[in-house]
């Protein structure tokens, strides 16, 4: 009689111990203790907020290209205009003074022969002076195109600046920036091209 008892109890000890393993398994805890709505509740809460950033933009900025305001906007045309006309004219007297060299130098080299020493010696540094003189003219042509063009950009820059500070305020912007490739924008941010209301604000002035 005793094995068949010890047999049954060790059954029973079996039993026990594998109810107790499934007791303490989270799968097996899930299936009899399920949670609660309640619980899941907070979680679906939490999600609210994120759905109203993706929607609802907190930052509003403006960016402009600086390339086609001076292209299309009167003052810039304007300025450009201008522009090609000094460096036209600068050119112009550059080339008229080259062809004057040129043909100096002609007729020093044909008469060159005729000359003595004395006289080749002044007449070389007489032309070495006109060859100086031509090219200080041509540096200071190119420093008064440089001015000019430095000039313009400050011009055209402040009207650009003044018009965006004044969009800017109209729109509610909190930015206003010179475009460049955009590497990266937030959900919150709310990036707009106004160049096209600079240009306006420009010409209008």
């Amino acid at each position: 009689m005793k094995q068949p008892v010890k047999l049954i109890l060790f059954t029973l000890l079996t039993c026990l111990l594998a109810t107790a393993v499934s007791a303490e398994e989270p799968g097996a805890a899930g299936k009899q203790a399920p949670v609660p709505a309640v619980v899941q509740a907070p979680a679906a809460a939490a999600e609210k907020p994120v759905e109203a950033a993706v929607t609802q933009p907190s930052t509003h900025l403006g960016h402009v290209d600086l390339a086609r305001i001076a292209a299309e906007s009167e003052t810039g045309k304007a300025g450009q205009a201008q522009f090609a006309d000094l460096k036209k004219k600068l050119q112009g007297q550059i080339e008229s003074r080259r062809k004057q060299l040129e043909k100096q130098k002609a007729a020093i080299e044909a008469k060159l022969k005729t000359y003595t020493a004395e006289q080749r010696e002044a007449k070389a540094r007489e032309f070495q002076k006109k060859v100086e003189e031509f090219q200080k003219f041509g540096m200071n042509a190119e420093k008064e195109l440089q001015s000019k063009q430095e000039e313009f950009s400050e011009k055209l820059f402040k009207a650009i600046e003044q018009a965006s500070a004044e969009l800017g305020k109209a729109k509610g912007l909190a930015l206003v920036v010179v475009k460049r490739e955009l590497l990266y924008q937030s959900s919150g941010v709310d990036a707009q091209d106004v160049t096209d209301d600079i240009i306006k604000k420009i010409d209008k002035k």
